[in-house]
């Protein structure tokens, strides 16, 4: 068991990526973690948008999120980019790499990734 000190340590370590992910920004990166998405290597996935986001200096306007299933688990892991009124892009079969692609071009260019998208899975 830890003392009181080093529990307070890592909750105060810890507590801006908490607030990143809960953030009220225009934009809501949701990524799938129910167990079909960690089992297809969701959590990494997860990481990397929190890290990409806190790194860019994106944290203002970009909440990164995690939810449970999705529903198409076949294309896990899915990630959902929800932008103020705009349709929701829906991003499958994501890795870590995938993930600097899609904030450079889509979170912070305005630009989704179109080939990692659902309606372009087997094109």
């Amino acid at each position: 068991m830890k003392s009181l000190e080093e529990l307070a340590a890592i909750k105060a370590r810890m507590q801006d990526k908490v607030i990143m992910r809960e953030g009220s920004g225009q934009i809501r990166v949701v990524v799938g973690m129910a167990t079909c998405g960690i089992a297809a290597g969701a959590r990494p996935v997860l990481d990397r948008f929190v890290e990409d986001v806190e790194k860019e200096g994106l944290a203002d306007r970009v909440a990164v999120k995690q939810t449970g299933c999705i529903g198409i688990c076949q294309y896990e892991p899915v990630v959902e980019v929800h932008e103020g009124g705009k349709d929701k892009v829906t991003y499958v079969k994501m890795t870590a790499e995938k993930v600097d692609e899609i904030v450079e071009k889509h979170i912070k260019g305005g630009q989704p990734v179109l080939e990692y998208t659902i309606t372009h899975v087997g094109d």
